[in-house]
């Protein structure tokens, strides 16, 4: 800044602000093991030899560090960066690694580490009330047995929007999108699963199926883009007008417990739907069979019992989209990666895309967790047993405290 001096005192202007770029760098860090002997314990045909204990690294046999394979798994998990984007950078920073080096990294580090919260999450999950899920198509190359071009899928379950025991975000690859994998995953739970109208949910038994309002909407919104004719942007206009108002009342009673939102659904949405079913009947009759106002209108009333589940308990959602949401950082990630390499680099992708989502719903950094997990986790004796899982959960209180 300039100096002026003002009746003698001097004063300082600032004329600008700039931020510097710092780029960032390699750091190799070395570790040294000192071994100490008594002579007079190995006279004696003693232990003798002491050595002080060493950090394991998460990958033996490799200068990989904690740090080094959180950053790739967030570039491209978290940023959408693919491998072959990362191996460019890698080579900038004077480390030509190559991207079946960086992908093995990710590999090895789900195997061994990730998988093992993933289980004990998916444990805790199936005891939720509600839970959400939904899929959406990946390529996967190499599956045995398979084309190529062939449509993989990605499945992810998501604990519930009000008062879950844990915010848990789970993903899971499976090679089709039948039913069964959902069944499967959800063997034991019995609570309340809100999705979209997909039929293979349906093979999930014992519980109670719960659809998406969000959805219906989507339907009416189709039918007003369209413009097929006027009528039928009078008549969408109209559907939207009663959703719109259900997502308004819900809104307002967010904050509530469990048992007052359920009270005040009944006392005031139950009025709203009553007569939107009305209308939907009333104006089925004077719609093209196949237009797409049609389409909404019969979406709606085939699906109405499930679309008022809702009502039930008021730790239901009125949509789905805690679940879209979760899933929506993996659609983005695919237009850049385009695919999974192998089987097993989509169920690796599976875990990462579990823990960064989780780490987000938990309100902590998750390159940070990465990083903590990565260090604490392969210098424990076991990864098995609720108390050694439990301290590395994102909720656990001094993971919270390391990791915002």
């Amino acid at each position: 800044g300039q100096t002026v001096h003002l009746g003698g005192q001097a004063v300082h202007l600032l004329r600008n602000t700039q931020i510097e770029f710092v780029p960032p760098k390699l750091i190799c860090r070395r570790y040294f093991q000192i071994s100490y002997e008594c002579r007079n314990c190995r006279k004696n045909d003693e232990p003798h030899i002491v050595k002080p204990a060493v950090p394991k690294p998460p990958i033996p046999h490799s200068f990989a560090s904690p740090s080094a394979i959180a950053h790739v798994m967030m570039q491209k998990y978290g940023l959408a960066v693919p491998l072959n984007c990362q191996e460019r950078e890698w080579k900038q920073l004077g480390l030509p690694l190559s991207r079946a080096t960086l992908a093995n990294w990710i590999i090895i580090s789900s195997n061994e580490y990730l998988k093992p919260l993933w289980d004990y999450m998916h444990g805790l999950l199936l005891k939720e009330a509600c839970l959400h899920a939904d899929e959406t198509p990946v390529q996967v190359l190499n599956e045995k047995g398979r084309k190529n071009t062939s449509k993989s899928y990605m499945w992810v379950f998501t604990s519930g929007e009000y008062e879950p025991l844990h915010n848990i975000r789970l993903f899971q690859y499976s090679p089709t999108r039948k039913g069964s994998n959902a069944s499967e995953f959800l063997k034991g739970f019995t609570g309340y699963l809100q999705t979209d109208d997909y039929s293979g949910y349906n093979q999930v038994t014992e519980v109670t199926r719960c659809l998406c309002w969000a959805h219906a909407r989507r339907k009416y919104v189709e039918a007003e883009t369209a413009k097929q004719d006027e009528s039928s942007v009078s008549l969408a206009g109209e559907g939207l007008g009663c959703i719109r108002e259900l997502f308004k009342i819900e809104k307002e009673l967010r904050d509530l417990t469990p048992e007052e939102r359920k009270a005040q659904r009944l006392e005031k949405e139950k009025p709203v739907l009553d007569a939107y079913w009305k209308w939907v009947e009333s104006s089925r009759d004077k719609v093209l069979p196949k237009s797409k106002i049609s389409q909404a209108l019969n979406y709606s009333l085939t699906n109405k019992e499930q679309l008022e589940t809702y009502l039930q308990d008021g730790r239901c959602a009125i949509s789905n989209n805690i679940a879209e949401n979760s899933i929506r950082p993996f659609t983005v990630g695919r237009k850049n990666w385009l695919f999974s390499a192998s089987p097993k680099g989509a169920e690796a992708s599976a875990c990462v895309y579990s823990i960064i989502e989780t780490c987000k719903a938990n309100n902590i950094d998750p390159e940070k967790y990465l990083i903590y997990i990565l260090t604490g986790m392969p210098n424990e004796e076991r990864l098995k047993g609720e108390a050694v899982l439990e301290k590395y959960m994102p909720w656990n209180t001094v993971v919270q405290e390391s990791c915002k």
